[in-house]
């Protein structure tokens, strides 16, 4: 009898001891624990139960990995997911692309004049020329070149433009020079760029400068990687006679402002077709092609 009561005491005992290490093994997110006016309360946000057909007040609770919302809507060899929604975007890329076709300038890619020799690596460009003993090497990356519009939005009863009137859509790239004299260890590097706005700072002149140079250092020749340990001349503060004479420097080497030009129409095509070929490229993803 006596070893009955302290098992019923026992028990007892266990009972009430499990009952808040179950309160305690539910994780912190549950609702329940939560008070109404906490700080770190979740808010709100659609999930798929709320947006089936059936509603919440139905009382159905479909499956989350229902098979009707998984299945694609249109069978194919490539067994991705086609939803109208794919299909949709599908053909307003036909219609995109045929549209920048249409206004494509440059079928194929425009020369350069003044020698320089063109070599593409997917969005990268590199032109190089020799003259008298030097190497000039130019390169860019059509990546990121054209620069937003900030026009201001159409105020209402304002005429919106017509397509012949929208700016034209130009790349300025920030571009890489690189002097090398032969047998030379270092070249000579500019790193440079087009500004917002065209920089003249002589009063008179007649010609203003359409790139501009940030940088100039020297680097390992041959090196691909720009070297921080290398002292690196900013010209932001830069004498206006030294930074004269290192733009004559670099007209005397065929980078003027007639190579600029050219530079900005020929990154200008390279875009476009990489543009383009993006476009392809994402319809026939779309379309699983």
């Amino acid at each position: 009898m006596l070893k009955s009561v302290v098992r019923a005491v026992g028990a007892a005992v266990r009972l009430s001891s499990a009952a808040p290490s179950a309160a305690r093994a539910l994780p912190l997110s549950c609702p329940a624990l939560r008070s109404p006016g906490s700080a770190t309360i979740r808010p709100f946000t659609r999930s798929l139960w709320m947006l089936n057909n059936n509603g919440a007040s139905s009382g159905y609770r479909p499956k989350l990995l229902s098979s009707k919302v998984l299945n694609p809507s249109v069978s194919c060899g490539c067994g991705g997911l086609h939803t109208e929604g794919d299909k949709a975007f599908g053909e307003f890329l036909s219609d995109e692309i045929k549209e920048e076709k249409k206004i494509q300038k440059n079928k194929t890619l425009p020369k350069m004049s003044g020698g320089w020799e063109l070599e593409m690596n997917g969005t990268e460009a590199k032109l190089t020329r020799q003259l008298s003993g030097e190497k000039i090497t130019v390169t860019f990356n059509v990546n990121n070149s054209i620069p937003p519009n900030f026009e201001e939005e159409v105020e209402q009863g304002q005429q919106q433009k017509s397509p012949e009137d929208e700016p034209e859509i130009v790349s300025t790239p920030n571009f890489v020079i690189e002097v090398t004299k032969q047998g030379g260890k270092h070249s000579l590097v500019f790193d440079c760029h087009f500004p917002e706005d065209e920089m003249s700072h002589g009063e008179g002149e007649e010609e203003s400068d359409i790139f501009a140079i940030r940088e100039v250092s020297f680097q390992p020749e041959g090196d691909s990687d720009w070297k921080e340990t290398s002292y690196t001349l900013n010209t932001d503060s830069l004498d206006w006679a030294l930074y004269d004479h290192m733009m004559d420097f670099l007209a005397d080497r065929g980078v003027d402002n007639t190579f600029a030009d050219e530079l900005t129409e020929l990154s200008t095509a390279i875009e476009h077709k990489e543009y383009i070929k993006f476009l392809e490229d994402l319809q026939s993803f779309v379309n699983c092609k």
